[in-house]
């Protein structure tokens, strides 16, 4: 009978203690009431937690993510985030063999390029169970959030929006003997009769060039044209003489000197060195969300200018300027898309962030901060809220292979830039490679 209490009391005691401790290892939910992810030690005190969040920019992005960081941690004494940064070249070169290693940071700002290849190879995290949940969208828009779907799942959570233009230096565009550029109506002929004016004029370059795989991109769908068919699965166009069009006229550029050639234009590795920056070129084309740093940086006033048309509605569309993805092998997921939720709808975070990742997604955050706005970061927001009436829908996120894609364009811009290559030949033989890439998506 003693043995029989003594195991009765036993089971009491373990039963007591399970049911006090709060414990979320049961069907229970892993959220606190507080918030927080249900990381408790004994007292109630959260355990702590380790993130590493990784971002590619500039030194003032690098800055004020730093002091939202700092931000976060006051008010989450428990979580403590690691940061790793770098420019955007060396950030991937970075990223990939941490990839491969499955020790991917908690927290990865991912750009549209790489996004599908990144989800489609399972390194990213579905973020669904966490929307409404760690995540508060009540404010966010469904298109902005569909931004970072594949298929049914959302591999990446849009934190701003954007599009692309031109940004100058008004008084370097004015020592050349232009007074301004017809905003409304300019095309590329104008481009380039303006760009070899200031050549002859100053012996100043007027810009670095494009992007391909994003001002391509543009001129191919002023065209009615896309760079990725549908399925993504081959190229979006059929005539070759768009290829040769665009990439001939920006080599045709270069050769002219109005615009640097690519051995220059490798020793740019950020917004500090550029030509615009250092005052030998006139402008840069980039995405808005880059504005407000450049003119931090350059020092000066600078103006913004609208892509060349024809029919640049058609061509502009708003894009998530970037995302922030969770990496799949984490294990503090919970926590890592409490900070994503802290970046999209914190009022004080965004005073710090003021739309330099793109226009906030949140329509709460981006009323509150307006008031704080400078003129240049007034001027962003006017500026995407202009686009989102004169432009149209996004193009599908890019396909596996669009990072190599990147690349050949990138390798092929070089060659007709330092005239190794015809654009006829150029137009052929990309066709031919990327076609094979694109083809085994099949």
């Amino acid at each position: 009978m003693r043995k029989w209490l003594t195991i009765m009391l036993a089971f009491t005691l373990v039963f007591s203690l399970a049911a006090c401790s709060g414990g979320s290892n049961g069907g229970g939910s892993n959220v606190s009431n507080d918030g927080g992810s249900g990381n408790s030690g004994e007292g109630g005190e959260q355990k702590p937690v380790k993130l590493r969040m990784a971002w590619w920019g500039g030194q003032p992005r690098h800055d004020y993510t730093l002091e939202v960081i700092k931000l976060y941690q006051q008010e989450n004494p428990h979580v403590t985030i690691e940061p790793e940064y770098a420019n955007f070249d060396d950030y991937w070169k970075r990223l990939a063999p941490q990839a491969a290693a499955n020790e991917l940071p908690d927290i990865i700002q991912m750009d549209i390029s790489y996004f599908t290849q990144y989800a489609q190879k399972g390194q990213l995290a579905d973020l669904t169970p966490y929307i409404g949940e760690q995540i508060n969208v009540d404010n966010i828009s469904e298109n902005a959030i569909a931004g970072g779907k594949l298929d049914v799942k959302l591999y990446a959570f849009n934190v701003g929006v954007n599009t692309v233009q031109f940004q100058y230096n008004p008084e370097t565009l004015k020592k050349a003997g232009v007074e301004e550029i017809d905003d409304e109506n300019w095309t590329w002929e104008d481009y380039v009769r303006i760009a070899k004016q200031v050549k002859d004029n100053t012996g100043l370059y007027f810009d670095t060039g494009m992007r391909p795989e994003v001002f391509f991109g543009y001129f191919l769908r002023t065209k009615g044209q896309h760079l990725y068919n549908a399925e993504g699965n081959a190229l979006g166009y059929e005539d070759d003489a768009l290829f040769v069009e665009f990439f001939g006229r920006l080599a045709e550029l270069v050769k002219y000197g109005a615009a640097p050639a690519p051995d220059v234009k490798a020793q740019i590795k950020g917004p500090e060195d550029d030509p615009m920056v250092k005052g030998t070129g006139v402008g840069i084309w980039q995405w808005t969300n880059q504005y407000v740093s450049i003119q931090q940086i350059a020092g000066v006033p600078l103006e913004m200018l609208h892509m060349p048309g024809p029919n640049r509605e058609q061509g502009l569309y708003l894009k998530p300027s970037m995302y922030f993805a969770i990496s799949n092998n984490s294990k503090q997921k919970e926590e890592a898309a409490k900070f994503i939720d802290f970046w999209v709808n914190s009022v004080e975070a965004n005073k710090l962030i003021k739309g330099e990742r793109g226009v906030p997604v949140s329509s709460v955050v981006k009323e509150a901060i307006k008031p704080d706005l400078d003129e240049a970061q007034a001027k962003v927001f006017d500026y995407v809220a202009w686009a989102e009436e004169n432009s149209t829908p996004m193009d599908p996120p890019d396909p596996v292979g669009a990072a190599e894609i990147m690349n050949m364009l990138k390798s092929y811009s070089e060659q007709m830039d330092f005239q190794k290559i015809t654009p006829e030949e150029a137009a052929k033989k990309f066709r031919q490679e990327a076609n094979a890439v694109l083809g085994k998506n099949k």
